[in-house]
C-alpha cells in the first residue's frame, strides 16, 4: 500500500516540475524585450531634454541681444532735462536689455549736480524705467554750492535768483553744524519776525549771523543758546522800536552785550552812532 501511494506521489511530481520549467523559459524570453523598451524610453527622454535645452539656449541668446527700445523718465524735473538723461546712459545700454548695467546707470545719473536719488528698473520686454528725485536746496553754501534737506553740500552753478535762500558759509565738514545752528536761531527769532539771511563760521569757530536789514550779530563760539536768548530779550526790550537803526550786536561778552547803531540822516548833527552795554 505504501508503494502505491509513493508511486502516485511521484506521478504527480513529474507534470508539476515540467510546468515550472516552461514558465521559467517564458520569463527569460520576456526580459530582453523589457530592456529594449526601457532603453528606448530613456533615449526618447534624453532627446526631448536636448531639444528643450537647445530651445532655451536659443531663446536666451535672442534675449541677450534684445535692445532697449524705450526709456521712460519720471519725476519732477526742474533743473535736469530728460534728453540729457537719455543721452548720458546710452553707453550703458550697448549690451542690450538684459545686459544693461543698472548700477552703472544709477551712478552716472547721481553724478549730475541736481540729482539726489535715482531708481532704475527693467520693464519687460524691452523698456527701462528711470525715476529721478532732484535735490531740494534749502540754503546757499559758500559761493557756488547749496545745502539740501539733509544738510548735504552739492555743487552746481547758481543760474537764476536764489536770494530768498539763506547763505551759510564755513570750513569743510561744518555744514550740518551750521544748518542746526541756523534752524535753532530761526526758532528763537521767528516770533519776533526777525529773519536770518546769513550765518557763517570762521576758522576759529566764531559764529556770525546777518539779520534781514543787514544787521550783524556776533555770537562767538560758546554758549550759543544763552547768547541767543539775550538777543531775543534785547529786541523785546531796548530795541523794540529801533530795529532799522541797529548795525551790529556783539554778544561775545560773558554777561551782557554791545550794540552799534547806524548813522541816520535824521539824527542831530554830531550824533552818528551810539552803543548800549548791559550786564558788565
Amino acid at each position: 500500500m505504501a508503494r502505491v501511494m509513493e508511486g502516485r506521489a511521484l506521478a504527480h511530481t513529474g507534470p508539476r516540475g515540467a510546468r515550472a520549467k516552461g514558465a521559467t523559459r517564458k520569463v527569460k524570453d520576456a526580459a530582453p524585450t523589457r530592456s529594449v523598451s526601457a532603453w528606448l524610453n530613456r533615449l526618447i527622454i534624453l532627446a526631448g531634454s536636448v531639444v528643450v535645452l537647445a530651445a532655451a539656449l536659443q531663446a536666451y541668446i535672442s534675449l541677450q541681444s534684445l535692445p532697449v527700445t524705450q526709456i521712460s523718465v519720471t519725476g519732477k524735473l526742474e533743473h535736469t532735462r530728460k534728453d540729457e538723461i537719455q543721452q548720458l546712459i546710452q553707453p550703458a545700454l550697448s549690451g542690450g536689455f538684459l545686459n544693461a548695467d543698472l548700477a552703472l546707470i544709477r551712478g552716472q545719473l547721481q553724478g549730475l549736480p541736481w540729482i539726489y536719488e535715482v531708481n532704475v528698473r527693467r520693464r519687460w520686454p524691452s523698456a527701462l524705467e528711470i525715476h529721478v528725485v532732484e535735490q531740494l536746496p534749502i540754503a546757499r553754501w559758500g559761493e557756488v554750492g547749496f545745502l539740501n534737506h539733509q544738510a548735504q553740500v552739492f555743487q552746481t552753478n547758481r543760474e537764476g535768483n536764489w536770494d530768498d535762500l539763506p547763505l551759510l558759509q564755513g570750513p569743510e565738514g561744518t555744514a550740518r553744524v551750521l544748518m542746526a545752528n541756523y534752524q535753532r536761531l530761526e526758532e528763537f527769532l521767528q516770533p519776533l519776525r526777525l529773519e536770518v539771511t546769513e550765518l557763517s563760521l570762521d576758522e576759529r569757530g566764531q559764529l556770525e549771523a546777518v539779520l534781514q536789514g543787514d544787521t550783524r550779530v556776533l555770537l562767538g563760539r560758546d554758549e550759543f543758546v544763552e547768547r541767543v536768548k539775550r538777543l531775543v530779550a534785547l529786541y523785546q526790550g531796548e530795541l523794540a522800536g529801533r530795529r532799522a537803526e541797529v548795525a551790529r550786536v556783539d554778544l561775545r561778552y560773558e554777561s551782557g552785550l554791545a550794540v552799534v547803531f547806524r548813522e541816520l540822516e535824521t539824527q542831530v548833527a554830531g550824533v552818528a552812532t551810539e552803543s548800549i552795554r548791559t550786564g558788565e
